[in-house]
């Protein structure tokens, strides 16, 4: 017996020395391939560096937006690995909202950032932080009618059709225009977040529409490839082309005059915000529901001023 107990002693004390492993928090977002996404990883790197303590992050999302399959799969493995809290980027309203009920159901914090999930999934999530979407369509048009007026003919790109900062953005943006112009609207036309695809609409669009007065790339590829198309067509400065998002890329068409304006995102506040809001979930602290992420418009005027170096990435 007293050899049974020592062993059981050794044995527990061997299980006690054990450390205990960190909770880890897992970051999903549409796409790893894409700046603005590895500029929210950045944001969410430093809260976890300045805040995270013992726990450990993971940061993964799928080759491309539209692979939403991948990105399900990808949460209910985080939810199947009981992780301690969810940071989630949705690329579509309706197909994440099974996976994100799993994570309630288990129990697991879930922070919604950018786009946003349908309404019958608010109960399933603790905080939802993004850009006001439609704000930021209604200042990229507002943006474009001060340099088109409102009269003639303008095209939309856009990038996943029925993706929750989709709908938000691009319906902002056409609704103000029809509010506050007589502009005709062609498109949208859906790039699936693609650069190669964009360039190739734009171009497409730009032959078939000499008479085209502006244009507007809704995210970050989508607004490359329509500068590049600008470039190679050179209706660069003949156009007035407003982008979204505030890449390198992005930077140096608003500069040479390809981009008349940027509207840009604090993705870096995105990242970072989503962190320690889903900490202090985890800690049990009161979060709000709902925080906008801010937006900022940036010309050739303002883009090496504090306000704008503050957000571009």
């Amino acid at each position: 017996m007293r050899k049974l107990a020592a062993a059981l002693l050794t044995s527990v004390i061997a299980l006690a020395a054990v450390p205990a492993q960190a909770d880890e928090i897992a970051v999903i977002v549409k796409t790893v391939n894409s700046t603005f996404w590895q500029n929210v990883q950045k944001g969410a790197d430093a809260a976890m560096k300045a805040g995270g303590g013992d726990n450990t992050m993971t940061f993964q999302g799928p080759a491309a937006e539209s692979a939403i399959a991948d990105q399900v799969n990808m949460v209910e493995n985080a939810v199947n690995r009981k992780v301690s809290g969810i940071v989630l980027a949705p690329s579509d309203p309706d197909a994440l909202v099974p996976a994100v009920k799993k994570a309630w159901e288990a129990r697991i914090p879930v922070v919604i950032v950018d786009s946003m999930l349908s309404k019958d999934a608010e109960q399933y999530y603790q905080s939802f932080l993004a850009t006001d979407n439609k704000k930021a369509g209604e200042l990229a048009a507002q943006a474009l009618i001060d340099k088109v007026g409102t009269e003639g003919k303008i095209a939309v790109m856009s990038y996943v059709a029925g993706a929750g900062s989709e709908i938000g953005r691009v319906g902002g943006f056409t609704d103000y225009i029809k509010a506050h112009s007589k502009l005709q609207i062609v498109g949208p036309f859906y790039s699936q977040s693609q650069m190669a695809t964009a360039l190739n609409q734009t171009t497409d669009v730009l032959a078939a529409n000499s008479d085209l007065k502006g244009i507007f790339g809704a995210n970050e590829p989508t607004a490359i490839g329509m500068g590049r198309a600008l470039k190679q067509s050179g209706k660069a400065g003949k156009v007035v082309a407003i982008g979204f998002d505030g890449n390198q890329d992005l930077q140096e068409f608003v500069k040479d005059g390809t981009l008349s304006a940027i509207a840009v995102q604090g993705s870096f506040q995105m990242g970072e915000l989503g962190i320690q809001t889903v900490l202090k979930i985890m800690n049990k602290e009161k979060v709000e529901k709902f925080v906008d992420t801010g937006v900022l418009v940036v010309t050739k005027d303002n883009i090496d001023k504090p306000e704008a170096k503050n957000v571009l990435y």
